[in-house]
């Protein structure tokens, strides 16, 4: 496919006369771009050639365009863009602006602005501000593989960086500081020379790499890149980030071109490594070189540590075939396959390094440097320190995903696969846990029960991990055994109460013990008991329409039941939890939902949302958000308050949100 033509507008707005020079204080370059596998690449080249127009034409802030600071503003830009191409898939528009401030001590700042026109999809990543995935209604969750990783690239590179909404549109920024700088009085001689030489340098970045200077590497180099490295890939949840992350601190600093393997895991010794991130300096490099690399899998030998493994680049052809011979009369000789040829016929040399964590190997980085026959000592020293810091973020992340995984399966298990449809009732469920890897501790029922009656149940475990992954797993089987067995609802947390105190304790208890012994973290420090807040109650359909409901809560949110007319108040008496105390005696409270009337249940989670000082529910704030649902159908009821749960802070969620809404029809 040919490059796609850049359209530049460069525009100039007018500002403030500062140190002799007339420039504005403010600078954009603005092109629009379509949704294509080519539109990164296209909008890295307009990044550099627009930070080249500026320093050759003398804009003073352009004496503070470090290599870092292009290399940064590009980075950035391709994640926002291919962000927006792909899940987006609609026209990019680019701004690249300049913003300058004056006075005592000048600063200056580049700001980029990606948008695109498709604003009901999400923004992939972490989105403070921005809609939540769709699925997130009736208790189905989006799959968080489907999540793009390149925010948090972006949030590490930049100042600050956030998301703006209009009508038809969704933009997001990013802000990256200038160094520092002060503008001369006037152009010294040899000024204008050394502005095209510098523009030069910034459009065409590889040809300034080529000649890397490998004596920064020294004492205080090295140190800081290892600093650096640690601090992007601590953290990462995800492998397939942490090697894409390692991939750009590799190439260009340290590399023309790096790739990196990652073992499958759990597939044992014949499963094939994965090519998880293929980098190159080259843009047009990157898929040739995927492409030989794919043809066979590298691997090392079981006997390699974690030193260099010289590793040719490109061998000739009699080398190859005198190799390939030597295997067919040593076939069980374990040696070193050698790669296939080097995109492009470049000579070079290059460096395998296998990838560990606890003993374990899992992949393998090959890195590559051009027109070289040797890689510096020092160089292969500083990768093989970076690829112990890449094992120890990638077997985390792996720890990561198993703990997660476990818990989604676990969590399904707790949780109804469907829940009951009531006649005369529309019902809409919201379950979000809380994206910490373990267990949550809400959970929630609609079952129906003998004598044309209908259940619902939403309750939370204090806590989460295993013990209150045994709690709830007794709770709820529990409650469908004691409803059906013809309890009214005050008997049912009689009788649920007393079986907590004997039973799920000592399994809770053992479920810590457990894990403890397994070597994990022991949740549970022995002196706390797992109690249960739970709102419960029983549906009859009424003969004229609408049904009647009786409920009781314990120590749980009080339900909120909402008229027609707007009007907002409790529907049940606060009382204390279950599994605190033996001897309880819980009331129920009976009250008609008629037609057009709402029933709201929820859990902590929604009242407790915090923002600073503040809860979502001070001031009866549930109360006040419910009064603007008046009539509304259960569906929209339920998605208003997620949303305005959400949107009380900037910060996501710390705790499960789960939500029930139960209309008369």
């Amino acid at each position: 496919m040919a490059p796609i033509p850049l359209q530049r507008d460069t525009v100039q707005r007018p500002g403030t006369t500062r140190a002799g020079y007339a420039h504005g204080s403010h600078l954009a370059g603005r092109t629009s771009l379509p949704g294509i596998p080519l539109t990164p690449s296209a909008a890295r080249r307009f990044v550099r050639a627009t930070l080249a127009e500026w320093t050759g034409i003398g804009v003073p802030a352009a004496v503070g365009f470090s290599d870092r600071l292009a290399d940064d503003a590009v980075t950035v830009t391709n994640e926002l863009v291919t962000n927006a191409v792909v899940h987006a898939g609609t026209t990019v528009d680019l701004v690249l602006r300049l913003e300058e401030e004056g006075g005592d001590e000048p600063t200056a700042a580049l700001v980029l602005e990606v948008t695109d026109h498709h604003p009901a999809r999400p923004v992939s990543g972490d989105d403070p501000g921005g809609p939540e995935p769709a699925g997130a209604l009736a208790g189905e969750l989006p799959d968080p593989a489907e999540y793009g990783r390149g925010l948090q690239l972006v949030a590490t590179l930049a100042d600050s960086w956030g998301i703006t909404y209009r009508t038809g549109l969704k933009t997001v920024w990013a802000r990256l500081p200038v160094d520092d700088w002060s503008a001369p009085p006037a152009p010294p001689d040899g000024e204008v020379l050394r502005r095209g030489l510098r523009a030069a340098e910034i459009l065409a970045p590889a040809a300034r790499r080529t000649e890397r200077d490998d004596a920064v590497w020294d004492s205080r180099g090295a140190p800081a890149f290892l600093a650096e490295a640690s601090d992007l890939l601590a953290g990462q949840l995800d492998e397939d980030l942490v090697a894409a992350i390692a991939g750009q601190l590799l190439v260009p600093r340290l590399a023309d071109w790096c790739a990196i393997w990652l073992e499958t895991e759990g597939g044992g010794p014949a499963a094939e490594p994965r090519l998880a991130r293929v980098w190159h300096s080259d843009e047009t490099g990157t898929e040739p070189l995927r492409t030989a690399l794919e043809r066979e899998p590298l691997r090392l030998p079981a006997g390699v540590g974690s030193g260099p493994v010289p590793w040719p680049a490109r061998p000739a052809e009699e080398d190859r075939d005198h190799a390939a011979e030597e295997d067919r009369e040593n076939p069980a000789e374990e040696g070193v396959p050698l790669p296939p040829p080097h995109p492009g016929g470049r000579d070079g040399a290059a460096l395998a390094f296998r990838i560990t964590a606890g003993g374990r190997a899992l992949g393998t980085v090959l890195v590559g440097r051009e027109g070289v026959t040797r890689v510096p000592e020092a160089v292969a020293s500083l990768i093989e320190d970076f690829v112990r810091r890449l094992g120890l973020a990638v077997g985390a992340a792996r720890a990561y995903t198993r703990q997660a995984t476990i818990s989604r399966i676990l969590q399904r298990g707790l949780l109804p696969s469907k829940v009951a449809e009531i006649p005369g009732v529309t019902s809409a469920l919201v379950y979000e846990p809380s994206d910490d890897g373990v267990v949550g501790g809400d959970f929630y029922d609609i079952f129906p029960c003998p004598g044309d009656c209908w259940c619902f149940v939403l309750g939370d475990v204090q806590g989460s991990g295993p013990e209150a992954a045994v709690v709830t797993g007794l709770a709820r089987p529990w409650l469908r055994l004691l409803s059906r067995e013809g309890f009214g609802v005050g008997e049912v947390l009689d009788r649920l109460n007393r079986l907590l105190l004997d039973d799920a304790m000592e399994a809770a208890e053992a479920a810590a013990l457990m894990v403890a012994a397994a070597g994990g973290q022991q949740l549970h420090d022995g002196t706390q008991s797992r109690f249960l807040s739970l709102l419960y109650g029983e549906v009859v359909p009424l003969p004229g329409g609408g049904v009647r409901c009786t409920v009781a809560s314990a120590g749980h949110p009080l339900p909120l039941l909402l008229r027609p007319d707007g009007s907002v108040r409790p529907a049940a008496e606060p009382q204390v939890l279950l599994g605190v105390v033996e001897d309880v005696a819980y009331e129920s409270q009976v009250f008609d939902l008629a037609p057009g009337d709402t029933l709201l249940c929820v859990t902590d989670g929604v009242t407790e949302r915090r923002s600073g000082a503040l809860m979502f529910d001070d001031g009866d704030g549930l109360a006040r958000v419910l009064a603007g649902c008046a009539g509304l159908p259960a569906e929209a009821t339920a998605e208003r308050i997620r949303r305005a749960v959400h949107e009380f802070a900037e910060q996501p969620p710390d705790d499960d949100v789960a939500l029930l809404v139960l209309h008369a029809d």
